[in-house]
């Protein structure tokens, strides 16, 4: 085709003669003659006459004249259009089919170039071919609806989020309150819901909800976010920074929901989020199903025959929020998390570990692997324990308790039992209390039950309530002593002038 405008050019513009023009464009002079006879049968003497004309327009102008059976059947670029972003189809089986209908019809290399050069005409947003099913474009409307407060009419603008199927464009769009993360992987969960499956891939803004660290060839997201997708099998491939045409079929939908829902709204007063959204899904059926120009059909009918058998399933479960933070591990194996501490792996003191914090359950990940979880507490300072994590030592002292150590102490037998229930209740601190009792469960596995039942009889006789009293007792042996009995009482008395014995006050009470 470009040799057929390059000879045309030498030919009316230049004025050269056949052999020049085919000397210059390695060509023979019959096919320059034949091309200039043709030009002149088809009506081309001036140089405005080519220049007005696509290339394969060009050429059909001239090849198409002499044909015996006249103009060969053009093929429905829009139809191309459509089928090409079915999976697996091309131009060239595409192609065949058209062959198959009209033999006579254009060869693959004209076919193609009538396809593109309609394609070229066609919007920005049309450049791209996108396959069904592949690619769900995000993002935030520039222009923001409003709902109004009912008692006082103050106004309040609010979000509104606006997805889009690359394949048929059609469009979803919802408001919410914020873009915080929260709102934006429920917007994107509610879109998915809406479609009635989910895409291979999702193409944000680098807005913060979904990138963390901004980048043009690695973006780091936002560790919800990726949960998120991991949960419903989406890649996320953000759109570079500062290249709408990146995530063009948005741009269009962020236009098309500003032009066709929100400015039908504009003289519309809502006081509520939900009322607001139901308006707007009203008026999304009426943008899905308007004719696309130049295709004839609307986007829920391409939604129908291209995405919706492309899309892959909804996940059985909806997708549990949580948030992330990193810390360490402290000394006392525990993590802090919205002012409650919860227990890991004692080994693990001092790694660097991350928090996932959702509705109900606290998890704790290291290197992308769960180690524990624990039910969610609000009660702020409090400690919450898997005894598992403790080490052998700390967990054998974790086990005793006041009422274990009473337990223990029964056995031992009654004194025992008497002098820890003594020692809990006297010293000022139950921790302190708790100690000594420890301390007689170390002496009893030292010197036996025996020594220890008679040691603590000692030490209740003389009110020394004491882990050391115990301790000295055993240690010097003087529980192994008899204990000292009371003298019977002797009721005789040595004569003497001086005492009068029991029976001088005997009638005392009478005398007076």
């Amino acid at each position: 085709m470009r040799q057929i405008r390059e000879i045309l050019r030498q030919k009316i513009l230049l004025g050269h003669t056949h052999r020049a023009i085919a000397a210059s464009l390695g060509v023979s002079a019959g096919v320059v003659g034949e091309t200039v006879s043709r030009a002149k049968q088809a009506g081309i003497s001036a140089w405005q006459d080519v220049e007005q004309l696509e290339e394969p327009a060009l050429g059909a102008r001239l090849y198409g004249v002499k044909r015996a059976g006249g103009a060969r059947p053009l093929p429905d670029p829009a139809e191309l259009d459509i089928e090409l972003r079915r999976k697996g189809v091309t131009l060239q089986l595409l192609h065949v089919e058209y062959l198959g209908r009209h033999p006579d019809g254009y060869r693959y290399t004209q076919f193609c170039n009538l396809y593109r050069a309609w394609k070229k005409r066609q919007g920005v947003v049309m450049r791209q071919v996108r396959r069904a099913g592949e690619k769900l474009f995000v993002d935030y409307s520039g222009g923001k609806p409003k709902i109004h407060d009912p008692t006082t009419g103050e106004a309040r603008e609010v979000e509104l989020f606006v997805a889009a199927l690359g394949a048929s464009s059609c469009a979803y769009a919802e408001a919410t309150l914020t873009q915080s993360t929260p709102d934006w992987i429920q917007s994107h969960e509610r879109a998915f819901e809406f479609f009635g499956g989910v895409t291979e891939v999702v193409v944000p803004d680098q807005l913060k909800a979904a990138v963390v660290g901004p980048c043009r060839y690695e973006p780091e997201l936002q560790s919800t976010y990726e949960e998120f997708l991991a949960h419903y099998g989406v890649v996320c491939i953000p759109a570079r920074q500062r290249k709408p045409r990146d995530k063009a079929t948005a741009e269009a939908a962020v236009r098309l929901v500003q032009r066709w829902v929100l400015a039908k709204m504009r003289n519309q007063i809502f006081y509520s989020l939900n009322e607001l959204n139901a308006r707007i899904r009203e008026l999304l059926v009426v943008v899905n199903q308007a004719p696309l120009r130049g295709y004839g059909v609307s986007r829920r009918e391409l939604f129908e025959r291209l995405d919706r058998p492309a899309l892959k399933a909804l996940p059985a479960t909806r997708f549990v929020y949580g948030e992330w933070s990193a810390c360490k591990l402290r000394l006392d194996y525990h993590v802090e998390a919205d002012g409650h501490f919860y227990s890991a792996p004692h080994a693990l003191a001092g790694e660097k570990l991350h928090i996932r914090i959702s509705a109900g359950t606290i998890e704790i990940w290291l290197r992308r692997k769960r180690i524990t979880s624990h039910q969610r507490s609000h009660k702020k300072g409090e400690y919450t324990t898997n005894p598992e994590h403790m080490p052998a030592s700390h967990r054998a002292h974790a086990e005793w308790t006041p009422a274990t150590l009473v337990a223990w102490a029964c056995k031992i037998g009654p004194q025992t039992a008497t002098l820890v229930a003594t020692i809990l209740r006297e010293q000022p601190h139950p921790e302190r209390g708790y100690r000594s009792c420890l301390g007689l469960k170390k002496l009893e596995k030292k010197y036996g039950s025996a020594r220890l039942e008679a040691a603590a009889e000692r030490v209740l006789v003389v009110s020394s309530h004491s882990y050391r009293s115990v301790a000295a007792i055993l240690q010097r042996g003087i529980d192994r002593i008899p204990p000292i009995t009371t003298p019977p009482e002797n009721t005789q008395t040595v004569p003497h002038g001086n005492i009068r014995g029991p029976s001088y006050y005997q009638g005392e009470s009478d005398v007076e």
